[in-house]
């Protein structure tokens, strides 16, 4: 991927923090689950397997039109980031001890996780192309 400028990455994680937010209280959450937010977030806007490059070029012009592409690349890491606190959760929630969880198999998990987040973000601004309410939801969201 080629290099993003540190307006962009600092739009994208405006963008990200106002979302998560929106769901997660971010100034409330323990050190160890921003260090791993701060952790998701650049492992994503990095986009070293260039998934998110890839799919935003691969967008109608009519959907990328309606919001920046680093507006957007936030919004989808702040959904990758819920979806995968609600999976760390549910693994918590099933296992008996941490021992447990460090004997499970959950290699894969958040690649698909991102993947999938990335699909449901692109469905979801593809629609608003022709759904005025879902894109204001987008850019209610998205507001501070």
């Amino acid at each position: 991927m080629s290099q993003l400028s540190e307006e962009y990455k600092a739009t994208a994680k405006q963008i990200s923090f106002n979302v998560a937010n929106k769901v997660l209280p971010m100034d409330k959450l323990p050190e160890t689950l921003l260090e791993a937010y701060e952790g998701l977030f650049n492992e994503l806007i990095e986009d070293k397997a260039e998934l998110f490059a890839k799919s935003w070029q691969a967008m109608p012009a009519s959907a990328q039109k309606l919001l920046p592409k680093a507006e957007f690349h936030g919004f989808y890491i702040a959904n990758a980031w819920m979806q995968l606190s609600r999976v760390a959760q549910e693994i918590a929630d099933e296992a008996e001890s941490e021992k447990e969880i460090d004997e499970k198999e959950y290699d894969g998990v958040f690649g698909r996780l991102a993947e999938q987040s990335l699909k449901e973000s692109i469905r979801k601004l593809k629609k608003a192309r022709t759904d005025r309410s879902m894109l204001n939801s987008f850019k209610q969201v998205m507001s501070a």
